[in-house]
């Protein structure tokens, strides 16, 4: 989607922060002995009572609102039975649709105690995402996205998963531009261009590099087993930057 009215500008901000909200909320709403199916049902009420539809079961019919991970799942977990405990990794995506408009975002959390490390993984992760935003204004390359990830991964001595992109977003969930790298690719030639509407969601791991099949047809890990987070913002681009509509 690129727009080119503030109409279509203030109903993505409208998306936006319904779905900002539901994720602020499922994540502050976390604790030790809840079940994912639990922690769903509070985004699915969240969303509902926006008037909002879930946009995974609208687009592809997935089994749940949101798409609950635990790690040594990373993405695309589905709410069920599984009991949340100390320690956990949880990753929760949370993207909907209002009025025929998407948006879409994510965010890792440690459920305490924390180690160090992890800690320090989830802060960096999300200083990951925002290499990336940062480097968004209309006319760039697309590939600048990757390239700062990348250089960010590589200065902190972290991987980054290669295979699971960020995407266009808008009158859908997955849109033109599709497979937007958020690591260096030196083959994207594409360009931003003003109005654009996309995400930008990288996968920092501390030693994972690609995502394989987990243990049921949606469900997907890591493939060395390595902590892995993710961090993602839908934004539009202008000459001047990114204007982030998934910010709470």
């Amino acid at each position: 989607m690129t727009i080119d009215n503030d109409n279509d500008l203030e109903a993505l901000k409208k998306i936006g922060g319904i779905v900002a909200r539901t994720l602020q909320s499922m994540g502050k709403a976390l604790e030790p002995g809840m079940t994912t199916r639990e922690l769903d049902d509070i985004g699915r009420k969240l969303l509902e009572a926006e008037g909002a539809q879930p946009a995974p079961a609208l687009t592809y019919n997935f089994p749940g609102a949101t798409c609950i991970s635990v790690f040594p799942d990373i993405a695309h977990g589905i709410p069920g039975e599984r009991v949340l405990k100390a320690g956990d990794l949880v990753n929760i995506d949370v993207s909907a649709e209002l009025g025929g408009y998407f948006a879409d975002t994510g965010s890792s959390f440690i459920m305490p105690p924390g180690t160090p490390r992890i800690e320090r993984l989830a802060r960096d992760g999300k200083r990951a995402m925002w290499a990336g935003v940062n480097s968004v204004r209309a006319g760039a390359k697309l590939g600048d996205i990757g390239r700062a990830v990348q250089h960010f991964a590589d200065k902190n001595g972290y991987t980054l998963i290669r295979n699971l992109a960020s995407h266009g977003v808008g009158r859908g969930l997955h849109e033109e531009p599709t497979s937007i790298a958020t690591w260096d690719d030196p083959s994207e030639r594409r360009r931003i261009h003003e109005g654009m509407v996309f995400t930008i969601e990288p996968f920092l791991s501390l030693g994972s590099e690609w995502a394989v099949d987990g243990d049921d047809d949606w469900t997907l890990r890591a493939d060395t087993g390595r902590p892995t987070v993710q961090f993602e913002h839908t934004l539009v681009a202008t000459k001047r930057g990114a204007v982030v509509l998934t910010a709470a």
